[in-house]
């Protein structure tokens, strides 16, 4: 049975004029209650035109972690004039009341409460409902997928399909993005389950209760019983939640699927990006596809991968681009202690490249005193413009002592790194270290006699061996 759902009209019809004819849709803003007495604030747009005798298909709208729906106006009206479009303001988030949980199982009830509300609209197509997410707004799309809401399609855009692997890759916290993302919502409107872990986050520690936090809130483990068509956006430089965390999605997922490596994502980049016109055509063509049923040709380019810088167009491939892996040695040994840091430069390249995939860090670190981390920045220096970086990773050591042989997983982005320039790789405890502009990984306290000593490092780099950017 479907969860009851009461709508109360907050705002009359609004008419929209644009070159000088009628528009092709019309919005009014409602408010939906959600079975626990906590209301959501929300906007539906209709076409103006007459709807087919089945109903129009419909879409529902996402927002990020501490937005609200009218940052996602400008998706909503240009897809309007084809699809009834939902947006609303996510529980604890913009005009909506309750707590943030960070699509934990209430959102997700919200969510299967806002599709069955849309779905028995009478101007809607209850059996073509697609949902289109971006961050926090994504990462509830794909868990209500998994959950069992009958969406017909959905795209996602710069999220994760696993909350962990994503935030404390190798069991240490991406503190600095963990902090700015709880810090987008005020105190008072945090949930007490987020309050809970939320020092345990920040500091890497009690692990075990951080997994079962973001088991509860990611896709993964269960994408492989998906046959919903899902359309997968991803930034080439999101430092957030990577390109990883789409390729393993896209290679889990058993129905129609595309992937769009697009020059957009949390920082270091932003959304919209430069090539945001291609991401909503792409992605109303994808709708037009499966909620429409337009006789649109079969997918034969099934990943697109935009250039950096964007120049109009991405790149087709069938499968994944092959890369190859560069080598570089930085020599040397360091003994450090609290905010110290390690850098070793290489020699110029003698070729540009771009990087694709997730480079690796080897050094040998001897451990004391309870040091409990380790992080890589690996920066590029051009002979002219500004330094740039190129990725980073950490390693969760606490309760290590001893020499041990340390792989550092870094950041799985694609990166454009000029001919001539030279690479710095930092290792310290912090990203700071690197630049104190660099706030991924903060510099948390440890203990007073914390030392560890860092022996000749290994950078392997995967890069294009065909590179999409020119």
């Amino acid at each position: 049975m479907r969860r009851r759902v009461v709508v109360a009209v907050c705002a009359g019809l609004i008419a929209l004029v644009a070159a000088g004819r009628a528009s092709a849709f019309s919005s009014q803003d409602l408010t939906l209650h959600m079975d626990d007495g906590v209301d959501l604030a929300a906007t539906l747009y209709e076409p103006s035109a007459t709807p087919p005798p089945q109903g129009f298909p419909a879409i529902v709208l996402f927002h990020g972690l501490g937005g609200k729906r009218q940052n996602l106006d400008f998706i909503a009206q240009k897809w309007a004039d084809q699809f009834v479009v939902l947006s609303f303001d996510a529980r604890g988030h913009g005009e909506s009341g309750g707590l943030v949980s960070i699509d934990g199982p209430r959102e997700i009830a919200d969510t299967r409460a806002v599709y069955n509300w849309l779905a028995a609209r009478p101007k809607v197509d209850a059996g073509d409902i697609g949902a289109w997410g971006i961050s926090l707004g994504g990462g509830a799309v794909l868990r209500s997928l998994v959950e069992g809401v009958p969406w017909t399609a959905v795209e996602t855009v710069e999220t994760w399909s696993d909350l962990f692997s994503a935030l404390a890759p190798q069991n240490l916290s991406k503190s600095g993005a963990v902090y700015q993302f709880l810090s987008s919502v005020p105190a008072a409107r945090l949930d007490p389950s987020v309050v809970a872990i939320e020092q345990d986050a920040l500091a890497s520690r009690n692990l075990g209760a951080l997994r079962q936090f973001a088991a509860a809130r990611s896709s993964r483990s269960l994408l492989s019983q998906v046959t919903t068509p899902v359309y997968l956006f991803q930034g080439r430089r999101d430092f957030a939640f990577d390109i990883a965390q789409a390729t393993a999605a896209y290679r889990l997922l058993k129905g129609p699927k595309q992937l769009y490596i697009g020059d957009f994502g949390h920082a270091p980049s932003t959304f919209p990006g430069p090539d945001v016109d291609t991401v909503l055509s792409e992605g109303k063509a994808w709708f037009s596809r499966w909620l429409v049923h337009s006789p649109i040709p079969p997918i034969r380019a099934p990943i697109l991968i935009a250039p950096e810088p964007w120049h109009g167009q991405a790149q087709a491939f069938t499968t994944l681009p092959r890369t190859r892996s560069l080598r570089v040695a930085f020599r040397g040994r360091s003994f450090l202690t609290g905010a110290a840091k390690a850098a070793r430069t290489s020699a110029r390249l003698p070729a540009g490249v771009e990087t694709f995939g997730s480079g690796r860090v080897r050094v040998t670190a001897r451990l004391s005193g309870g040091w409990s981390r380790v992080v890589a920045v690996l920066t590029a220096k051009p002979r002219r413009g500004a330094t740039i970086v190129v990725s980073e990773g950490g390693i969760n050591t606490s309760g290590v002592n001893g020499t041990h042989k340390l792989t550092i997983r870094l950041i799985d982005d694609a990166t454009v790194i000029p001919r001539g320039s030279k690479l710095t790789l930092t290792l310290a405890s912090s990203s700071l270290a690197q630049n104190p502009g660099n706030l991924l990984y903060l510099d948390v306290p440890m203990p007073p006699a914390a030392r560890v000593g860092l022996g000749p490092a290994q950078l392997v780099l995967p890069v294009l061996r065909k590179p999409v950017s020119r």
